[in-house]
């Protein structure tokens, strides 16, 4: 059995949860080579393949998970001795990667990544905007906040609030016009969601006028007058453009998780993260239930 230290386990870690030796480089501060000769090192020197590539980034090799948690449980021991060498008070540094709807990333994430940051200027957020269900058993993301019925396996998390949604259509459209509208509908990964599956399941084909992938642009479709479409209330409630139309469609919710892989966890700035967005949109969640916003229309 080879001498193991932290400095070799810490490059290990650093590409497993950035996904890329790149990503990994910057965080240790190191170059681009040297992450792959100390990887490589590594791996010849006890006899294990640690990653798959491809051209999608480094994953962790299914054999090694076993490996990688234990890393992880080295990496908390090592700041615990921080934490008790400086009285508590160790420092948060590091890559961490958040993933949300282009909805959230737009209209909720910022201001409160942004506090995070002022507190921590040590993390660095990474966010991606992406309607996909990012893979986070392969470390595709670090944290996630997604609307969802539930959680999928695996997953650890906690729902500080419901996100609402409503029908929206364009301000200058008048009341009588809406009965007869046609429909904006939801395309992609977002016909999945639940106002999504209501369109499909109470909307006539007929009445359809158009389809959209993202949330945004059917708000922009119904702006310019194409139809009615359902919006989450925290978007359609900020665009002066819109007004709802709440005889059209009921109002929905559905729960907002903050969630990280359950091996991921205890890590220190992930979990850093995780209380955050779970304090920030607990602060919010009456604006983003939509209910207070809610009258006649």
């Amino acid at each position: 059995m080879h001498n193991l230290s932290w400095d070799d386990l810490r490059f290990i870690l650093a590409v497993a949860e950035s996904g890329s030796v790149n990503a990994a480089a910057r965080r240790l501060g190191v170059n681009h080579a040297t992450v792959l000769r100390r990887i490589a090192a590594f791996e010849a020197r006890n006899g294990v393949t640690l990653f798959e590539r491809s051209p999608q980034g480094y994953r962790v090799a299914p054999g090694a998970r076993p490996l990688l948690d234990a890393t992880r449980e080295v990496e908390n021991a090592v700041f615990g001795v921080h934490r008790v060498l400086s009285g508590g008070g160790a420092e948060l540094h590091g890559d961490v990667r958040v993933t949300s709807t282009d909805s959230l990333c737009q209209h909720v994430l910022p201001g409160i990544l942004a506090a995070f940051r002022a507190r921590e200027p040590h993390v660095f957020i990474d966010l991606v905007s992406t309607n996909a269900h990012l893979d986070l058993a392969r470390l595709d993301a670090e944290v996630t906040v997604r609307p969802s019925t539930k959680l999928p396996d695996g997953l650890s998390g906690t729902s500080p609030a419901k996100l609402g949604f409503a029908a929206y259509a364009a301000a200058g459209m008048p009341l009588p016009d809406l009965a007869s509208a046609g429909w904006i509908a939801l395309g992609g990964t977002s016909a999945r969601s639940l106002p999504g599956a209501w369109v499909a399941e109470h909307v006539p084909r007929e009445r359809i006028a158009a389809r959209a992938d993202s949330f945004l642009v059917a708000g922009d479709l119904a702006a310019a007058g194409m139809g009615v479409t359902p919006l989450p209330c925290i978007v359609g409630d900020a665009d002066p453009r819109l007004r709802r139309a709440n005889a059209l469609m009921p109002m929905l919710s559905v729960d907002l998780w903050v969630a990280c892989h359950a091996d991921m966890e205890t890590v220190p700035r992930i979990r850093a993260v995780h209380r955050a967005l779970v304090e920030g949109l607990g602060r919010i969640r009456h604006r983003l239930s939509g209910r207070d916003a809610a009258g006649p229309g």
